[in-house]
């Protein structure tokens, strides 16, 4: 069994719903969304991160505004959409559920 495999599918599982969590407090810039995923201990690279934004605005769950920036070119800015806090809400209550019955299995 490949252990390091099948943590880095749990951890692409809940990357979509990590990163609503995170943009839920905030308006974020793609290399904020990537700090507060590293300071979960997630790892992730832009590579992964960039074509799961883009799903997500396309798909409505996310919203985003260019800002200028002092320090270089324009930089985009993610938001939660409604229907992203409506999609968010349902992930909660699947969370919940589903680590309520890992946490009975484990009792």
């Amino acid at each position: 069994m490949d252990i390091e495999n099948i943590k880095s599918q749990m951890r692409k599982g809940f990357l979509e719903y990590c990163t609503l969590l995170i943009v839920r407090k905030r308006p974020s810039y793609t290399s904020d969304i990537i700090e507060g995923l590293k300071s979960a201990h997630l790892i992730v690279v832009e590579g992964t991160l960039y074509p799961l934004l883009t799903r997500l605005k396309n798909d409505g769950l996310l919203s985003y505004e260019w800002v200028e920036s002092t320090q270089g070119p324009p930089r985009k800015y993610f938001s939660l959409t409604e229907e992203g806090a409506a999609n968010l809400q349902e992930l909660e209550a699947a969370w919940k559920e589903l680590s309520g019955a890992i946490n009975h299995l484990n009792d």
